[in-house]
Order: C-alpha cells, then sequence, then structure tokens
C-alpha cells in the first residue's frame, strides 16, 4: 500500500518552514489534518507526489498530487488541495476545505453517454457516503472536452476527456479536526472508479455507489 507523502505550506511559499516560529504559526488542527493525510493508507494502484498549494484561497494549505497507474499506465490523474481558515469562512460554512481537480480520458462510447456528467458527480458524493463521511455545501462542476487532430498529429485517434472540478467542507469532530484520512480514501476511490478499476472492498466499509459501474479502463489523460 501507498502512504501519501507531502509537506506543509504556509501563504507565502508554499513550502515547509525551516525557521521554528514559521511551524509554530501553524495551528495544530490543521497540522493534525495534515498528518492524517500524510499517513493515509492508500491502494497500490495509487501514486502519490506532494504538489505546491495554492497561496491565495486561504490562510494555510496543503496539496497532492495523485495519479491511477496499472501496468505502468496513466489512467487518470488528479489534484487534491485542503485548505484552513481558523477564523472561518462564510462559504465554506466551516474552517476546512476540500478542492479537488480529477481527470481521465474516456473512449468514444463513453464519451458519447449525454448521462456522463451526472454519473461522474454522482461518483464523487457516492464516494463521500460510501465512506460514512459528513460533508457540506458542495459544488463543481463535470467538464467534457473532444479533441481532433490534424496535419502532423493526423495519425492521432480523436479523444475526450472529462474532468471534475469540486469543493466541499468536511465535517469537523468534536477535537476540531475533520477526518482528512478517509476523506482522502475517498477522493482515491472516485480516482480510481473514473480510471476504469473495480472498486476496492475494505472491511468495514459499504461498496460505492452501488448499481452504477466504473467507466472502462482507457488509456491515460496523456497518451497520444
Amino acid at each position: 500500500m501507498a502512504a501519501a507523502q507531502g509537506q506543509f505550506s504556509d501563504p507565502s511559499d508554499g513550502a515547509e518552514g525551516t525557521d521554528s516560529a514559521e511551524r509554530n504559526s501553524v495551528p495544530p488542527a490543521f497540522r493534525l489534518a495534515v498528518d492524517a493525510l500524510r499517513t493515509a493508507r492508500l491502494r497500490p494502484e495509487i501514486e502519490v507526489d506532494a504538489a505546491r498549494p495554492p497561496q491565495r484561497l486561504a490562510p494555510h494549505a496543503y496539496a497532492l498530487e495523485a495519479a491511477v497507474v496499472d501496468d505502468g499506465e496513466d489512467l487518470a490523474d488528479g489534484r487534491l488541495v485542503l485548505l484552513h481558515d481558523p477564523a472561518g469562512h462564510e462559504a465554506w460554512q466551516g474552517t476546512f476545505r476540500l478542492v479537488t481537480l480529477v481527470r481521465a480520458e474516456l473512449e468514444p462510447e463513453m464519451a458519447a453517454d449525454p448521462l456522463l456528467p451526472e454519473v461522474c458527480w454522482s461518483w464523487l458524493t457516492g464516494a463521500l457516503e460510501a465512506r460514512g463521511l459528513s460533508y457540506g455545501e458542495p459544488s463543481g462542476t463535470v467538464t467534457r472536452a473532444g479533441s481532433h487532430y490534424f496535419g502532423g498529429l493526423g495519425d492521432r485517434r480523436p479523444a475526450t476527456q472529462i474532468e471534475i472540478r469540486a469543493s466541499w467542507t468536511p465535517r469537523a469532530g468534536r477535537d476540531g479536526v475533520p477526518d482528512t484520512a478517509t476523506h482522502l480514501a475517498a477522493w482515491c476511490d472516485l480516482l480510481c472508479q473514473i480510471a476504469g478499476l473495480p472498486p476496492a472492498s475494505p472491511a468495514g466499509v459499504a461498496e460505492c455507489a452501488a448499481g452504477v459501474v466504473s467507466l472502462p479502463q482507457r488509456r491515460g489523460p496523456h497518451a497520444p
């Protein structure tokens, strides 16, 4: 199993500071939430790396990038950002916010399905609910974009990419810290589902999105 690794950030440069005063300025709730992301145990098909977080969305941010890799081929990739504002944020209705981008390339027969955007959105909410997570204020977009190649690229077949951009507020526990490790696991469920992998069945976790199948496995989002 792969463990998520990354780095703390501050609003100035997005990297873990070496100055002790800078580290002490990180709120304990945010530090605990990030530690949970760093130590989360994920499916072996998931490869996770640290990413430079956004600098102006919140006082504190932490970001991860992940890819679903099967037989050396990238099937889907995405980015997950944890935002924290100790003073709270009216639009979030909380002090934490998770923001994500997930994308994958589709096979032509799936790209033509008119219900695909609704299905993909239901995969996100279904993944959160299947793991028993409490969340609020979900919002986002599902975009389907097609590309046709000409001239020197004319030997490439037409390609369609699905992209999910979403954000939601993870509900905090009594200690003021949300269960970010489980939110990460649910996000990885979404990433694997859009990549076409069969759902995992960890102990104590309900099958995700019952009655809804994953996309068939396909070329990765950056493949020719």
